[in-house]
C-alpha cells in the first residue's frame, strides 16, 4: 500500500497510511465510529500504524491479514463481543499470543471474565489518550520482547 492511500474491506474495516517507522500496528476493534476514530487518532498521534474493525466478527476476518501487534477490544459489539473475540483469537495458534486490551466500562466483573477469556490489559472508558497510548505501548514492547525482537 502507497503512503497516504487508505483502503476500506467491508462497510467499516478501514486501513491507516503506511507510518514509516511505526511504533507497532494496532487493531481496533470497537462499534462506535467515534471511539473508534478517537483510539485511531490518538495512536497514530504517537507514531502507531492503526487498523480499525466495527466488531469482533470483522476483526477475526482481518486480523491475519493486517498482522497487528495489539488488538484492542471493546466488549459489547454486535455479532461477536470483545470476550468472544479475544477467547477465538486465544483459540487460534497464529493469534494466540497476540496482545489483546479491552478498552470498556469495565466492571469487576467483565476484568474477571476478560482474564479468562486471556485479555492481557484493560482500560475504562471514558480514558485519558495518554494512558491508552501507554497500555498500548506496554503491549507492543512486551509482545517485541516475547519475540526476541
Amino acid at each position: 500500500m502507497e503512503v497516504g492511500k487508505t483502503r476500506t474491506r467491508g462497510p467499516a474495516a478501514t486501513y491507516s497510511r503506511v507510518v514509516p517507522g511505526a511504533s507497532g500496528r494496532v487493531l481496533v476493534v470497537d462499534d462506535n465510529k467515534v471511539i473508534r476514530q478517537l483510539i485511531k487518532v490518538n495512536l497514530e498521534l504517537e507514531g502507531f500504524e492503526v487498523v480499525t474493525a466495527a466488531d469482533g466478527a470483522e476483526c477475526l476476518d482481518v486480523v491475519h491479514e493486517v498482522c497487528p501487534d495489539v488488538v484492542t477490544l471493546d466488549v459489547v459489539m454486535p455479532r461477536l463481543d470483545g470476550f468472544g473475540t479475544a477467547a477465538r483469537l486465544r483459540a487460534d495458534p497464529r493469534t494466540r499470543d497476540l496482545p489483546v486490551a479491552i478498552v470498556s466500562a469495565c466492571t469487576q466483573h467483565e476484568v474477571e471474565v476478560g482474564v479468562e477469556a486471556g485479555v492481557d490489559a484493560f482500560l475504562a472508558k471514558p480514558f485519558e489518550p495518554a494512558e491508552l497510548v501507554r497500555v498500548v505501548r506496554r503491549l507492543v514492547d512486551r509482545k517485541g520482547v516475547r519475540l526476541g525482537r
